[in-house]
């Protein structure tokens, strides 16, 4: 299974409503958890499934389904990565928190858990995110975009936080404590009983914003998706026929030029697939 496969599966299987949806059948009770297990269903294809049937055909799909204090959500077995993130209102900005955005996720990061880096033998993954924008518990969007497309490289993000690391680390007269935070400080006043915890807050521009230059959302329709996925990671599926020979109302697949994250002055050929319910 891979994005070709939920992409098929979102056309066919357009629940809008998700949380009634979901809370129906007793497992998902708020917008959060209901848009979680919505993204998982269209990659496994576990649709009206029993909740065993469900869990049995998810193992067999995911290699790993996360928590909320570390990324990614899920890892597709043999496959990639998603982060799935949820947002009230068309907001511009993704909250990350504490996980600066991924360009790609790697197994030796100490933002992933350590069931996540042993869930199966890989080293680096590309990861998938999939933002959808829940309003009064009705999906009113959603975007698939690859971390590849959307955000720089590890580097550019590690090195900023090495910086502000090492210049907290160099003050001097107290004393720090390992963390995977910018910094723990211990005995900030003079009885020695106050610690201060440094931490960072990180967040991203969301992708319709990002990607405007290429794709806008009609905000009269009753559900936009969007997906990008760049030439290169296209030609890896061996299943894309099923969504090119599509035939859809609202569904549709163009070719487009987006900005490479590393340097916005290279442009990569990508196809933009977008479904819209009136």
């Amino acid at each position: 299974m891979n994005i070709i496969n939920a992409i098929y599966n979102l056309v066919n299987n357009p629940i809008v409503k998700i949380v009634s949806h979901y809370s129906g059948k007793n497992r998902a009770n708020n917008a959060g958890s209901a848009l979680e297990e919505y993204i998982a269903d269209l990659f496994a294809n576990s649709f009206d499934l029993s909740e065993k049937e469900k869990f049995e055909e998810w193992n067999k799909v995911f290699s790993y389904l996360g928590n909320n204090s570390n990324p990614p959500d899920i890892m597709l077995r043999g496959g990639d990565a998603i982060e799935i993130k949820k947002l009230e209102t068309d907001s511009k900005e993704l909250a990350l928190n504490s996980s600066y955005p991924k360009h790609t996720l790697k197994s030796d990061s100490n933002m992933i858990s350590s069931a996540c880096r042993k869930a199966e033998n890989w080293t680096e993954k590309d990861i998938i995110y999939a933002v959808g924008v829940v309003r009064e518990n009705v999906l009113a969007n959603l975007c698939f975009v690859y971390g590849l497309d959307y955000c720089a490289s590890d580097e550019c993000y590690s090195k900023i936080k090495r910086t502000i690391k090492e210049g907290v680390e160099s003050i001097q007269g107290i004393e720090f404590t390992e963390t995977n935070e910018l910094g723990k400080i211990h005995k900030v006043d003079p009885l020695g009983i106050t610690y201060l915890r440094v931490r960072g807050m990180w967040g991203i521009v969301n992708p319709w914003s990002v990607f405007s230059y290429v794709c806008s959302r009609d905000t009269k329709k009753k559900f936009n998706f969007m997906c990008l996925i760049n030439e290169d990671k296209w030609k890896t599926f061996d299943n894309t026929s099923l969504i090119t020979t599509l035939s859809k109302p609202g569904f549709s697949i163009a070719d487009v030029r987006i900005k490479d994250p590393d340097n916005p002055a290279n442009l990569k050929n990508a196809k933009l697939i977008q479904f819209v319910i009136d």
